[in-house]
């Protein structure tokens, strides 16, 4: 493997090692938590004990989440070349994504100031969050702002990062069996530490409530329609007859 020659033990064990656990914990956990806890695998709704500060938190932090995974998807899972080949220079990519980003930044950071304040300050909420939610909650805070100082301070307001040059690199090879450490390893400490509180996420997820990411109903897509009914009142049945009467001897119920 070439992206592990020039690196030390401890970088060999932090960006190889690590990320493989975490990701061997992410599988199994789920499927653990699944097989073991499927009346645990929800989100733990709140709804019913404050619903003011959650329908406008919710909705901001889930829609500025979504942009930020697709900002991901695309900066890190997607080569440099590819977007070159297109006809996408590196300074217009660099500027729609610290654009693109600092919109998802403040989206993410709003939602997540009101679902914070909420969880903290409204007591019959704070009573349903157990340790590990806590601990996910603590780990998404850094991750969160690490990549906000990433995006504005390095991407936008600094000189820029081509992270696509280093940080993709080790983050696409790790999948591919061959990981770049090299790359990672003299990365920027920022974005070090942003991809350490990342595979802390993933080695908690399964045991928190954001397992409830996977439980889409796509079930409805095809389930069969609901039909309602209106019913004509009519007289109760006689108590103890379940509706039958008095007849002959010999007719038929």
């Amino acid at each position: 493997m070439n992206g592990l020659r020039g690196i030390n033990g401890f970088q060999l064990f932090w960006w190889v090692i690590l990320p493989y656990l975490a990701l061997a914990t992410f599988v199994i956990g789920h499927v653990w938590r699944y097989r073991y806890d499927q009346f645990g695998w929800t989100s733990r709704s709140t709804q019913l004990q404050e619903q003011r500060l959650l329908k406008w938190g919710s909705p901001v932090f889930h829609y500025g989440t979504f942009a930020a995974i697709a900002g991901h998807v695309i900066g890190i899972l997607i080569p440099e070349r590819w977007t070159h080949d297109i006809g996408i220079p590196e300074n217009a990519y660099r500027w729609f994504s610290a654009s693109a980003g600092t919109l998802a930044a403040v989206l993410v950071i709003g939602g997540v100031a009101v679902l914070a304040a909420r969880r903290l300050f409204v007591a019959r909420v704070r009573a349903t969050t157990s340790a590990v939610d806590w601990v996910a909650l603590i780990l998404l805070a850094i991750v969160i702002v690490l990549g906000i100082a990433e995006t504005v301070g390095v991407g936008l307001l600094g000189g820029g990062y081509d992270y696509r040059q280093s940080v993709s690199l080790w983050f696409r090879g790790l999948f591919a069996g061959n990981p770049d450490a090299t790359a990672i390893a003299h990365a920027p400490l920022i974005y070090q530490v942003h991809a350490t509180a990342a595979w802390a996420v993933i080695a908690v997820w399964p045991f928190s409530r954001l397992v409830h990411a996977w439980s889409y109903p796509v079930w409805y897509l095809w389930r069969p329609f609901v039909v309602y009914r209106s019913r004509v009142a009519s007289r109760p049945n006689e108590p103890g007859t379940s509706g039958r009467r008095w007849r002959r001897i010999g007719v038929r119920y």
